[in-house]
């Protein structure tokens, strides 16, 4: 064999290894990433604890309350009867932000007297907005206490009505979060999605 022909066959298996060694580079390197973008896919769990909360309010009473969880966070679900409805009028001077104008607290359909979708449902997140814990509903009339009733929050005293507005001089600084929700039919609403609200 003449020494060309050894040159031509060194630079074929140089080129054929480093061809090789890059590809399989490249081939590792897709493998080794692939599990990694997986693991930024939320686990089923997570995509769980996200998901929508359905809820059937056909069979809730007027003045009852049910309590679920959505996204690890308590929240409340009040069927108000008339009178609750009446008493939200009740007292507004001695609420912090009676209209609802604190951005951020509630959807824009729930900028309004009862801070909700329908006056008769009220649906709020059950933490309090002082340090999160959670407000016990108290929905009787107390006029002796200057009680029109709602929740109170018995940790450091925070004082809320019945659509889930603070009251002046405690230590809540806003409203109860009202959630994203929207009505599937007339007894079962959606809580975590608003689209096509009703």
């Amino acid at each position: 064999m003449n020494e060309d022909n050894v040159d031509r066959i060194d630079r074929n298996r140089r080129h054929f290894l480093t061809v090789a060694t890059i590809t399989t580079g490249v081939v590792g390197a897709g493998l080794a990433t692939f599990p990694f973008l997986a693991s930024l896919k939320p686990s089923a769990r997570a995509q769980a604890l996200g998901a929508p909360v359905e809820v059937a309010v056909g069979s809730l009473q007027p003045g009852e309350m049910i309590r679920v969880l959505w996204r690890g966070r308590l929240v409340f679900v009040l069927r108000r009867t008339a009178t609750m409805l009446e008493r939200l009028a009740d007292g507004l001077d001695q609420l912090r932000d009676p209209d609802s104008a604190e951005v951020g607290q509630q959807p824009v359909y729930a900028v309004n007297a009862t801070r909700s979708l329908r006056p008769e449902i009220l649906v709020v997140e059950g933490s309090c907005t002082h340090l999160g814990c959670a407000p016990l509903e108290d929905f009787d009339l107390r006029p002796a206490e200057n009680w029109h009733g709602g929740f109170f929050c018995p940790c450091h005293g925070s004082k809320f009505d019945l659509a889930g507005r603070v009251y002046k001089g405690v230590p809540a600084p806003t409203n109860l979060r009202v959630p994203p929700y929207r009505f599937v039919r007339d007894d079962l609403i959606l809580i975590g999605q608003d689209t096509g609200a009703a």
